[in-house]
């Protein structure tokens, strides 16, 4: 008799939302192993509470679907109310489901699902599989840089339940140490890494560029959400030095959503900085994307670090391009970049480094033009050219860069 699993997660795709892109991959992954999966998420569109399973390997995968509207997240008392109603009418459309489930795995998305979906597992007891992907409340207190009373019994409450889930999945291993850190025993903690979520066949073209990102000596793309758990004024203080200072700049291509991507457009365009701001691509074309850029920009604030593994990085990583990283060395994102590019491809600054950053830009812009003229021009027109200096610190002066 072959296993249930019911999988709760947020936005499923055509929706936009990581982690929902992902639980439908990891959904498939568990039919493909024999499972009968159930998963459960939201849409913009219209409910649909049954749906024809689709059969993967010797299991299948059915999608049940739960209409909600999107909401500000700028705004707090508006998005607590919405995490609440979403959280019970996720669980509402998957109570079949689970009572005659052998796991019910949710992925804290929407945040707080544990503080429903614990106390719900006490009477149905069914193997709970909790696979974090953001840490909450932990994310909250870290936006606003304390805990507070409310804050504080909230955290503590949230150990007592994370305490009662049988088995965790975590993304990296900076995320298991945070978990370690409040008690979870290791052996209830799996390292299960997110996969890229796009595949760049052999010979993809690249999206071409759009007319305001020519002319300069290659292009930052970053691409997807800039959030509250990314840093932003280390980009916009040492792009707009670097702009000004470099005869044929980098462009800088921003296709993401969020406060913060908001912001970083406003504060160029004040200071006269050119950006081409673009809207989020369908799935299927985010290879085509990826790869239309010369370097990926990925940021993370310290507070975060072990609580949000941004996951853009792995597609990042596997579309071969250049990487830069505004974050700490204790992320997984350094792990994984540092693994997974070529010495020359990835550099790490500190949040706060501007000086170290616009000094990588510089030696990046070199890198690529560069690589630019090998293909017209002999390999030895490269000779002297500085090479962009080792992950974390700078090796060389920054007067050589």
């Amino acid at each position: 008799m072959k296993k249930r699993l019911v999988y709760i997660c947020d936005w499923l795709p055509p929706d936009f939302g990581a982690v929902g892109q992902y639980a439908m991959m990891d959904a498939r992954a568990w039919a493909s192993d024999g499972w009968m999966v159930s998963l459960v998420g939201l849409t913009t569109g219209p409910s649909i509470y049954s749906s024809q399973p689709e059969l993967v390997g010797t299991g299948s995968v059915e999608v049940i679907r739960v209409h909600r509207r999107t909401y500000q997240k700028q705004r707090f008392l508006s998005r607590l109310v919405w995490t609440v109603v979403s959280n019970i009418l996720l669980l509402a459309a998957a109570f079949r489901a689970m009572r005659g489930a052998d796991a019910v795995l949710f992925t804290g998305s929407p945040p707080l699902m544990l503080h429903f979906i614990a106390p719900l597992n006490v009477f149905l007891r069914k193997r709970l599989i909790y696979r974090i992907m953001d840490f909450h409340p932990e994310c909250l207190i870290a936006e606003r840089g304390r805990s507070g009373l409310l804050l504080g019994a909230l955290l503590r409450l949230t150990y007592f339940w994370r305490r009662r889930v049988d088995a965790f999945e975590v993304l990296g291993l900076d995320q298991a140490r945070r978990l370690k850190d409040i008690g979870i025993e290791e052996e209830r903690i799996r390292i299960k890494p997110n996969p890229s979520p796009v595949t760049f066949a052999p010979g993809l073209a690249p999206l071409p560029l759009p007319d305001e990102l020519r002319g300069g000596s290659g292009v930052i793309l970053y691409s997807g959400n800039w959030g509250v758990a990314h840093d932003d004024n280390t980009f916009i203080q040492a792009y707009s030095e670097y702009y000004t200072q470099s005869n044929c700049p980098l462009r800088f291509w921003l296709n993401a959503t969020g406060g913060k991507a908001d912001r970083v457009e406003r504060e160029f365009r004040s200071r006269g900085v050119p950006i081409y701001r673009s809207s989020l691509v369908p799935l299927e074309e985010l290879p085509r994307l990826l790869l239309a850029a010369d370097l990926h920009l990925v940021t993370l604030r310290d507070p975060f670090v072990g609580y949000v593994v941004p996951s853009k990085i792995h597609a990042c990583i596997e579309s071969g391009k250049r990487i830069l990283f505004i974050g700490s060395q204790e992320s997984d994102v350094h792990l994984l970049a540092s693994r997974g590019v070529p010495f020359s491809g990835y550099y790490r600054v500190d949040v706060g480094d501007v000086e170290g950053l616009v000094g990588a830009l510089h030696a990046f812009e070199r890198a690529i033009a560069c690589e630019r003229e090998v293909h017209v021009l002999r390999v030895d027109r490269c000779v002297g050219v500085d090479p962009i200096p080792a992950t974390g610190s700078f090796t060389v002066e920054h007067g050589q860069l």
